[in-house]
């Protein structure tokens, strides 16, 4: 199923895409698309993210951009109950795919996943939002590939 565009804090991606089904939990080391270790290949463009929940918790680090996904390695500070969810977006602002941490409460939560763009050329955004304990977004942030 795949969701219609929309910004996540209108209607709230039908509860990040279901709590991006089922909270598929981040992963360390799942890169979509990341070349074979080893490859020979230019280097992709980064971008650097920071989320915060104007409280003590945020969501910090690097975005990777490749050719058909974008890599996430960072960290979650959360204080309380927060989790990360993580949307690409193509060029008609269409949500292409989602991942999402599982609710983490009170501890540093590694970030470290790919997040499908299955497209040519990837992705042209990515949206960043901390949750609270219910998947509800308390702050979004997008990024442009650059």
């Amino acid at each position: 199923m795949k969701p219609q565009p929309a910004h996540p804090c209108g209607d709230r991606i039908k509860t990040h895409l279901a709590a991006a089904v089922g909270s598929v939990v981040l992963t360390a080391g799942t890169l979509l698309g990341a070349p074979a270790a080893g490859a020979q290949t230019a280097a992709y463009p980064t971008s650097r993210f920071n989320v915060d929940d104007y409280a003590a918790s945020d969501a910090h680090g690097t975005l990777t951009w490749y050719n058909r996904s974008v890599g996430v390695d960072g960290t979650l500070q959360a204080v309380g109950c927060r989790r990360v969810w993580f949307g690409t977006y193509g060029a008609a602002d269409k949500l292409l795919d989602a991942r999402s941490t599982s609710t983490q409460c009170n501890t540093t939560y590694p970030l470290k996943t790919g997040i499908p763009a299955d497209v040519p050329g990837g992705a042209t955004y990515v949206i960043v939002c901390i949750d609270d304990d219910n998947a509800q977004p308390i702050k979004c942030e997008r990024y442009y590939r650059p």
